[in-house]
Formats: structure tokens, C-alpha cells, sequence
């Protein structure tokens, strides 16, 4: 490890030699520079640990170092010969509550500092560490430090007086500075109550629209859920009569007889469907529909789906109707009769709008990251004009054509598809063009459940192979992690507590630590010291990942990498590749 290197020392004998050292950390600061306010911040830190080894350690030595590990780091190190101090952990803990005020400004100068540690024995005295990160535009190189070094020990200590004036202008600066923002806060809390007034208006008057907006939707699917069911009585009757009659089941009919009851018929099974359409779809509205998930095979889908869309072919029909399958293509874990369901809606419009050629059915997986799998519908009919594609998904909607004329629908199976692609987790859409065709697409999740995936993620506290350690807690980060590492060497090991991932860590080493610093009330920046403290697991790389903007405490404790989340994959793999590019 490289030594840290010395810029000067101070020895501490004297009141005066205390104000001597705030005006050093002052000079040190400004040359490694600093902004006005961390000098302040510097040497008011500095002056009070200084005053407590003068006071109550008999005086000491106070030395100013740099560390060049990254980030570099501003290092003051105070000790003394004194007794020590006896009740150390409470005055961390914010209680200097002994008798004489042993250790009063430590908690202060603490909260100044990116790093304080204190080591105190009765026998040897105290000593106390800080440090601050250096800017990160600080442009220093080690070169330099004694140029810096030569130059204030040249500049001439200022007499006290000077150093109380000093003092007295920072703190009439930060008063002024104070009052200002004071102002300003002023100001913005009379535009946010005059903005919190409209807001609350604005709130009152959309909760009441959402409440009648929801009132009326739950009467229209009352009405259509009722309706739809008084239908389906006289519709049945009407096309079991209409079949009889068809049958000649009482007798013949006359040509024109068998016509018009086929137009009977053919009314009442269009009525049918749009009862049918209008059922499904107040069951989803309502929230009715529930998930149903099972493992299938596509191959079996396909099958089914052949099996059932085949009577809709003419014996001379000129459509060919092709089932194709990829090849590599996983167990699906979803609702098969949903996804038969939308598919059977996709083929059946393929089917009324194509003349001539073929409709292809076929599947692939999905994107490498996303664990889906594209079903798509292709066929050689008449297209749709772009700005028609987004329309027919609207409930009702029928684009005008002279096969449209010949082949009613109800203009509910593309928008029924759409919500039930969306309870699987899942999206549709198409893409046509006129007079070569659409092709309609379903993706959905290879596995539906989340949790499920999340399971077969899991593993032993010994994981085999490569593996990165993620300490999180949220279901959806862990799954997109899992996501992420898709097609990599390397395999995901959750851990929503700090126990399981201590667990974790004494029985197997990870390429990678994702670490959430926001883990419920667990300090996981005391974990991550944890981590690079101990010899067992310090040369663990640790990327921390969080929605707060911490990155110097992030760097300052040992974190090797930091990002604000969400994380984008290509930067995980990034760091996973210059590690093992390290390790290796």
C-alpha cells in the first residue's frame, strides 16, 4: 500500500499554537483547492479537535497528509499523550455527557468530515483521523504536494487577533449568506402555498370526475354483463331454430325459404359474437378475469389452434393455413387458453381479409435480455394504412373496405386481445402495409410470474460458478438484474437482508457486491466499511446502486463502483468485464 504523503505538522503546546493549526488547515485546504466553505468546514473541524488535545490531552501534534488512493483524500491526524477519554461511545453517540465536557466539539467536527475515526487508550492518549475528499476536478499530482508544502511553511502564521478577525468575516459571510437564503425560502414557501392551493383545488375537482368516470363505468358494466346474459337466451333459441330449419328437420324449404332463414342465421350468429366480445370484455374491465398460469409447450398450442381453425377454411379455399415453430423455444409459464384466445382473434381476421395467398403463424424467443417470446400472425391480404393500425385496437372500430363489407365483425376482438396480452404481462401490435399484408404480434413473458422467476434465480448460500451478489430488497430491480445477466457467464444470488448476504459472503466469494444502500432500516453503509475492512472479502469489487446521489461517502467508504439507479445494462456488464479483465 502506498504511504501517505506528509504536506506538514504542528505541534500543539499552546492556545496560540491551536489557532496557528486553523489557520495550517485553512492554507492546506485552500492549496488542494478547496471552495471557501469546505476551508471553513475544514479548519473549524481541525481547530476543535486541536482544542480538546490541548485542553484535555496536555497538548499533542497535529499532522496534515495526502492520501493518493483513490478518491485522494485530505488527512489531518491529531494525537496527544493525554488520559484518553473514557466514555468515548457516548460521545459519539452525541451525549458528551462527562463531567468536565471531555470531548465536546467531536460530535461537531464529526459532521464536518468525510471520515473520522478516533483511537483512544488511557495509557498512550488519543488520536483522531479525518479526512476529506479532494474535489474531483482537483487537477494534483504528487509532484506537487511539496511546492505546496514549501509554500506555507513559508507563509508567516498570523497573530491571533488576525486569526479572530479571520473568524469573524467567515461568520459574517455565512450569516449573510444564511439571511439570504432565508429570504429565498420565504419567497418560494408563498409561491408553494399559493401553488399548493391550486393544486388542492385542481385534486378536488379531477377526484371528482374519477370518482363519476368510475361510477359510470361500473353501470356500463353492469349493463353489459346483464345484457349480454339476457341476450344469449333468445340468440341461442334463434340459431337452434334456425338450424332446425336449415336441416329440414319439419320439412323442405323453397330456395328462397333456406335463403332468408341462412341470413337469419348468419344475423344471429353475428349477434352472438358481439354478446360474446361485450362478456369478455366487461369481465376484464370488472377486473373478473383471473390468470390461470401452466406450463405448455408451443408445439401443443399449435396443435390445438390447427385443430380448431381448420373448419374455417373452404374444402377449395386459396388460403394456406402454416403453423411454424422455431427452433430453441423454452416452456411457457402463462395462461395458455388467453394466449390461444388472442391468437384465435389474430388468425380469424387474417383469415376474413385475405383473398388469396397464405396466413403464417409462427414463434420465436424474444430479445436476448428479455425472457419473452413473439408469437406473430402474417398474412397476404389487404393491409392497413398506417394511420388506420393504431384505430382498429379502439373498441367498435372497423376501417371501411369492400371485403369489410362482405365480412362483419364486431370490432371487439383486437381491442379484447390487447387487454388480455396486457393482464399476461405482455404487449400487441401490428405492422401492415396496403395490398401486401399485416402481420399482428403477441410477446409475452416466458414465465408470468414474477416471483416464480425470481425463484429459479435463487440459489444455495454456496452458489457454483461466477455469481453476483445483489443486496436488494425490491422484487422488480432484482428481476431486471436477472434480465440483465441473460446470455452472460455470470448468474444472479439475491439477498434482500444483510444477514443472507453476510451468509452469502462466508461461504462463497462473488464476482461482484450490487449493493442498495437503501435497504429498510439496515445501514449498509456500515456493511460496505464491513466489506472492505475485512481481509477475507476487501478485494470484492462493490458497485453501489441506489436513487440518492451519494457517490463521495460511496467512494469514501470503498465503493469501487456507484451508479444512480435505474442501472442501464451495458454499465453492469462494463463492470463486470474490467473486473474479471483485473482478477484475471
Amino acid at each position: 500500500m502506498k504511504k501517505n504523503k506528509t504536506i506538514l505538522s504542528a505541534g500543539i503546546r499552546s492556545q496560540q499554537d491551536v489557532v496557528l493549526v486553523r489557520q495550517r488547515a485553512r492554507q492546506v485546504a485552500q492549496a488542494l483547492g478547496f471552495s471557501v466553505q469546505e476551508q471553513t468546514r475544514i479548519a473549524t473541524a481541525v481547530s476543535e479537535i486541536a482544542r480538546n488535545a490541548f485542553e484535555y490531552g496536555g497538548g499533542g501534534r497535529a499532522e496534515f497528509l495526502l492520501d493518493e488512493q483513490p478518491p485522494a483524500t485530505l488527512l489531518v491526524r491529531v494525537s496527544d499523550r493525554g488520559p484518553g477519554i473514557a466514555e468515548l461511545d457516548a460521545v459519539l453517540e452525541g451525549r458528551p455527557s462527562t463531567s468536565n465536557g471531555l470531548g465536546l466539539g467531536i460530535v461537531g467536527a464529526r459532521r464536518l468530515m468525510d471520515r473520522f475515526e478516533i483511537t483512544t487508550d488511557s495509557k498512550t492518549g488519543t488520536v483522531v483521523l479525518m479526512g476529506k475528499v479532494l474535489p474531483r476536478q482537483n487537477g494534483l499530482v504528487a509532484e506537487g504536494i511539496e511546492k505546496i508544502a514549501e509554500k506555507i511553511a513559508r507563509d508567516l502564521p498570523r497573530d491571533p487577533f488576525s486569526e479572530i478577525q479571520q473568524q469573524n468575516r467567515e461568520l459574517l459571510s455565512t450569516l449573510e449568506e444564511l439571511r439570504e437564503r432565508q429570504a429565498e425560502l420565504l419567497e418560494l414557501n408563498l409561491e408553494l402555498e399559493d401553488t399548493n392551493r391550486g393544486v388542492v383545488a385542481l385534486y378536488t375537482e379531477l377526484n371528482e370526475k374519477a370518482d363519476s368516470l368510475a361510477r359510470a363505468n361500473e353501470l356500463k358494466t353492469a349493463f353489459l354483463s346483464n345484457m349480454s346474459h339476457e341476450f344469449r337466451t333468445p340468440l341461442n333459441a334463434i340459431l337452434s331454430l334456425s338450424a332446425l330449419l336449415l336441416d329440414r328437420v319439419d320439412g323442405d324449404l323453397t330456395p328462397e325459404q333456406h335463403k332468408q332463414v341462412s341470413f337469419i342465421q348468419q344475423s344471429a350468429q353475428g349477434l352472438s359474437d358481439l354478446v360474446n366480445d361485450l362478456l369478455d370484455m366487461a369481465k376484464v374491465e370488472a377486473g373478473k378475469v383471473s390468470v390461470h398460469p401452466s406450463e405448455f409447450q408451443v408445439e401443443s398450442l399449435f396443435g390445438a389452434l390447427r385443430g380448431m381453425l381448420k373448419p374455417l377454411l373452404a374444402p377449395n379455399s386459396a388460403i394456406n393455413l402454416v403453423f411454424e415453430e422455431l427452433p430453441g423455444l423454452p416452456v411457457l409459464y402463462t395462461d395458455e387458453g388467453k394466449v390461444s384466445q388472442i391468437l384465435r382473434n389474430f388468425i380469424s381476421n387474417a383469415l376474413k381479409f385475405t383473398e388469396q395467398g397464405e396466413v403464417r403463424v409462427t414463434a420465436r424467443p424474444g430479445p436476448a435480455a428479455s425472457a419473452t417470446v413473439v408469437f406473430s400472425v402474417a398474412d397476404t391480404g389487404i393491409g392497413i394504412l398506417f394511420e388506420d393500425q393504431e384505430r382498429i385496437f379502439e373498441e367498435y372500430t372497423q376501417i371501411d373496405s369492400p371485403l369489410q363489407q362482405r365480412t362483419k365483425g364486431t370490432g371487439l376482438g383486437l381491442p379484447l386481445s390487447r387487454q388480455l396480452a396486457q393482464l399476461l404481462k405482455g404487449r400487441v401490435w401490428v405492422g401492415s402495409s396496403p395490398g401486401r399484408g399485416s402481420t399482428f404480434y403477441l410477446e409475452i413473458p416466458v414465465c408470468y410470474d414474477s416471483e416464480r422467476d425470481l425463484a429459479a434465480a435463487d440459489c444455495d448460500c454456496n452458489p457454483a460458478g461466477p455469481f453476483v451478489l445483489a443486496i436488494e430488497d425490491n422484487l422488480e430491480t432484482l428481476l431486471l438484474y436477472q434480465k440483465y445477466l441473460l446470455g452472460t457467464s455470470y448468474s444472479l444470488h439475491p439477498a434482500p437482508t444483510l444477514k443472507e448476504a453476510q451468509r452469502v459472503l462466508d461461504n462463497a466469494r462473488p464476482a461482484v457486491v450490487l449493493l442498495d444502500v437503501l435497504l429498510g432500516d439496515e445501514n449498509t453503509w456500515g456493511f460496505l466499511k464491513q466489506i472492505k475492512e475485512d481481509e477475507a472479502t476487501r478485494t470484492i469489487p462493490v458497485l453501489v446502486a441506489t436513487v440518492v446521489d451519494n457517490h463521495q461517502k460511496a467512494v469514501a467508504l470503498g465503493a469501487d463502483g456507484f451508479c444512480v439507479k435505474p442501472i442501464e445494462r451495458e454499465w453492469l456488464l462494463q463492470m463486470l468485464r474490467t473486473f474479471s479483465h483485473e482478477s484475471g
